[in-house]
């Protein structure tokens, strides 16, 4: 009899739901909470394969948690504001509203259908107000305590999403949501100071049950570096500026150093313009390297320019020689101090820039190694040269000595550095969550012109930023006002700023005239707190309890895509630490544990898309082979944080799989010894599997055994119940219809507890004993376990094949390996 999937699977989501038995409780009697999160959705469409198998495999993960005994929340919601879902719905000529909360509708509906464990009545949608009431909050938060502000500054700037970017959000040059070439351009921004938490950032990253690939890349990320702060005196000149900061990491080479490099941003270029002789040159080159994007400024095999600062040099402070200053663009304004000292000799990009432009090239640093014949620039540690009384000494311990000189006569000190940038957060876009500020002239002009004795009337906020306010918050959430008017404009201001009906307000500190921020929040701030609305979602008193907080958080377990390694978990972390500094948390970490899904390749071999014809459409397989054969078919195809190629005839060999188990159910027969050793070793190796999200080998297992069941043709009741618990997190609709439909269960298979395996029952009676010769594999033979030493060589000397190796000659020595192997040593 076939299986009639989508019948059983329409049934058992209806009894599910009536029977409530995914519902979270905050607190369940002698079991110990869990919490398991998947990352969400955005809603810019049907859910595709990908989706899938981000969430099918993790709820079997879930599944298994709960019957071990784990009171297990695992939510679900959508990240609903934002580019994605805003693009989508202008490419399809529909308001974002009307286009996400229908998408909402069909994904929510396709959610339900994969058979997860998803507690519903958790649901967040970042879109509705109720939600990013919260997020306005947080961000008020975050501006009182001094950690947002607003500036004019270069941007990434994507030409066709009409809005600026975020460094993370450009890939190779191109934004990540529509590939468009990205541009450069000076606008007003708001950003979030995640720089002031650097250093949290780097080192609790130690302390994480993270993948290290992914630690790495948040280090990188964060970028730190220790060094010192020169300062170059600029030859004879009195003005406010006369000298030139530079940052760096070897100061052991500085009797090397060439020249001194500033960045096109640098403000001395400002200061320098009377005194710089081919300043319509200097312009001329810092005009071209506005357009420029940071990643292609600092790309490794780009070819390094520059333009010489004429009639102005800079004096060394240690040996006081005077070298050329030149501006050069793969010295960012935005980094250290925006200068760098060159030492050609030991730095490989200062040395192509040398030989370009025909500087002086000397050696301070004298390799370690053994080398006779090295060639230069040494970039390693060494033996310093020619450094005055510094000679001899090794790189580390000349580092150590010549800051404190520099320290001692003031001309510069240690320091320590971070790549990071700040977290640029606000975007010239409708679909997104209004920045909860208005701008008061008469506030801005009071606060300018205050006394110190004044500023304890006023947060850290709002005398950073003079003139802005956070809104009462009585009055949040501010509402996104529907607007007939919301596509981008290419003038770069949000579609906010031309409705006067939302613009127009009053100052909340001195009730006059006040104009509302009109660009709308970044769609990765609503992401970066909702793992913590999932413990209150309903809460319209607080952005979640404190005290279910304490029961739920930090998330236990949480697994979704790798590419977001440097967006929503730094941001993740970042929001965490922020609100454990205010007291709002009492953890300072948001994921415990997360695990990264790898990517499914399409049929071809390349990753899928529509142009390439490739795409697989699982509510298609779903109709055709149903969800359980999907979601074995997910956990069976390859390492999970791998993925793998998509294979057709593979679904179709567990569509198979799954249609034994049902036909099984006519064979109960009595207690099969071999066939319960072999269960019990199943039990342990599915559960070791599942542990280690080790899916693909743990549906092997249930394979082999259902292959050897098959040959035995009979299984006792109690052995096939215990088969179908190890088959529940994978297939819970199958699992399910056996267990209450043929075995009459009255309670859910998905409430029983895992099964527990017999250690004595699993140790095998035999074993391959491996015989070598002289280290070498010559035979195995099969023994019994517990075999001594004695026994295994006279049995090993009465092989055939090792009595040829042998040859009649004397045994040296023999080393046993009890249980493995036996090495004759002749």
């Amino acid at each position: 009899m076939n299986l009639n999937f989508p019948k059983i699977e329409k049934k058992w989501r209806t009894v599910w739901e009536k029977e409530g038995i995914y519902k979270t409780k905050d607190k369940v009697k002698g079991k110990k909470n869990f919490y398991h999160l998947v990352m969400f959705p955005y809603p810019s469409g049907d859910l595709h394969i990908g989706h899938w198998y981000n969430f099918a495999p993790a709820d079997i993960f879930a599944r298994f948690k709960r019957m071990n005994g784990f009171n297990v929340m695992s939510p679900m919601g959508f990240d609903a504001f934002g580019l994605p879902a805003e693009n989508a719905a202008i490419k399809k000529g529909t308001h974002p509203r009307i286009w996400t909360f229908r998408n909402i509708k069909t994904m929510t509906k396709q959610l339900k259908n994969m058979g997860a464990v998803y507690d519903w009545s958790r649901e967040v949608i970042t879109a509705e107000p109720s939600y990013y009431k919260w997020t306005q909050w947080i961000f008020m938060k975050l501006f009182n305590a001094g950690l947002a502000y607003r500036k004019k500054a270069s941007a990434n700037w994507c030409p066709k999403c009409h809005t600026v970017l975020a460094n993370e959000q450009v890939v190779d040059g191109r934004c990540e949501r529509c590939e468009t070439e990205v541009i450069q351009r000076e606008i007003e921004q708001w950003l979030f100071k995640i720089t002031d938490y650097a250093e949290r950032l780097l080192k609790d990253l130690e302390n994480l049950d993270w993948p290290e690939k992914t630690k790495i890349m948040q280090k990188n990320w964060i970028g730190k570096s220790e060094g010192s702060i020169i300062k170059f005196k600029v030859k004879s000149l009195k003005l406010k500026v006369d000298e030139i900061e530079v940052f760096t990491t070897r100061l052991d080479t500085i009797y090397g150093c060439a020249y001194v490099v500033v960045a096109p941003e640098h403000q001395i270029i400002s200061n320098l313009k009377s005194k710089i002789l081919n300043l319509k040159e200097v312009e001329k080159y810092i005009k071209k390297t506005k357009g420029k994007l940071e990643r292609d400024r600092l790309m490794e095999d780009k070819q390094k320019t520059g333009v010489e600062l004429k009639g102005i040099k800079a004096i060394n402070p240690f040996n006081k020689t005077e070298i050329p200053v030149f501006v050069a663009d793969y010295v960012l304004g935005g980094y250290g101090t925006g200068a760098v000292m060159a030492v050609p000799a030991h730095d490989e990009r200062d040395f192509e820039f040398a030989k370009k432009y025909k500087l002086p090239i000397k050696q301070s640093i004298e390799s370690k190694l053994p080398i006779t014949n090295y060639q230069l620039p040494i970039i390693e540690d060494g033996i310093l040269i020619d450094s005055a009384k510094y000679t001899g000494m090794k790189s580390d311990d000349a580092r150590k000595a010549m800051a404190e000189w520099l320290e001692q006569n003031k001309l510069g000190h240690r320091q320590t550095n971070y790549k990071l940038r700040d977290w640029l957060i606000s975007r010239q876009r409708y679909w997104g969550s209004p920045i909860p500020l208005v701008f008061c002239e008469h506030c801005a002009k009071k606060i300018k012109n205050l006394k110190t004795s004044e500023f304890k009337n006023f947060t850290k906020g709002e005398l950073l930023n003079p003139g802005w306010f956070a809104v009462s918050e009585k009055d949040l959430p501010v509402k996104l006002p529907d607007v007939k008017k919301y596509l981008p404009t290419e003038e770069g201001k949000s579609p906010l700023a031309h409705s006067e009906k939302f613009i127009k307000t009053k100052c909340p500190k001195c009730g006059g005239f006040a104009r509302r921020e009109t660009d709308t929040m970044d769609t990765f701030v609503c992401s970066s707190w909702y793992y913590l609305r999932y413990a209150d979602p309903k809460n319209s008193k607080h952005f979640a309890d404190s005290e279910k907080l304490k029961k739920w958080l930090p998330v236990d377990m949480y697994i979704g895509g790798a590419e977001h390694t440097v967006l929503h978990l730094l941001y993740s972390r970042f929001f965490t630490k922020a609100l454990f500094d205010m007291k709002l948390l009492n953890f300072s970490e948001p994921f415990s544990i997360l695990r990264h899904q790898g990517m499914i390749l399409g049929p071809d071999g390349q990753k899928m898309s529509k142009s390439k014809g490739n795409v697989i459409d699982p509510d298609d397989l779903v109709k055709k082979f149903g969800v359980d054969s999907v979601r074995i078919y997910l956990a069976f195809m390859g390492p999970y944080d791998q993925g793998g190629l998509w294979q057709l005839n593979g679904i179709v060999g567990v569509r198979r799989f799954l249609q034994k188990i049902w036909t099984i159910k006519f064979k109960l027969r009595t207690e099969n010894k071999e066939l319960a050793i072999l269960l019990n070793k199943t039990i342990k190796k599915v559960g070791e599997d599942i542990k280690e999200f080790k899916f693909n080998t743990a549906v092997s297992s249930l394979m082999i055994l259902l292959g050897e069941t098959e040959k035995s043709k009979e299984i006792s009741k109690n052995n096939f119940e215990t088969l179908l618990k190890l088959l529940a997190p994978f297939a819970p609709y199958l699992s399910e219809e056996v267990w209450r439909n043929v075995l009459k269960n009255k309670k859910s298979i998905h409430l029983e507890r895992w099964p527990k395996y017999n250690p004595k029952t699993i140790i095998a009676e035999k074993f391959d004993l491996i015989i070598q010769v002289n280290g070498k594999f010559r035979d195995k033979i099969s023994v019994s376990m517990g075999i001594e030493k004695d026994t295994a060589q006279k049995l090993a000397l009465k092989s055939e094949k090792i009595k040829n190796f042998i040859n009649n000659q004397s045994i040296k020595k023999t080393i046993f390996v009890p249980g493995k192997l036996i090495n004759i040593v002749i």
